[in-house]
């Protein structure tokens, strides 16, 4: 798996996931439970993971809907 997108913003994670699944790409959420640890201020950014062979469909998805993926 490779780390499609990191941020802080939970709202771009869900939004990014919904783009992603109606493009039939599979992702994976991680650091989500570390608010736990982290008493829910929002450092710890999470991290968006695609398949290797989905990568380069993952990044045009967001690139054309103006996500910065950092890329």
């Amino acid at each position: 798996m490779k780390e499609l997108l990191r941020t802080n913003d939970p709202t771009i994670i869900a939004f990014a996931t919904a783009l992603l699944d109606g493009e039939g790409i599979d992702s994976f959420q991680m650091d989500v439970n570390m608010s736990v640890l982290e008493g829910s201020i929002g450092i710890l950014p999470r991290r968006l993971m695609v398949r290797d062979a989905d990568l380069f469909r993952a990044e045009r998805v967001l690139r054309d809907n103006d996500i910065d993926f950092g890329r």
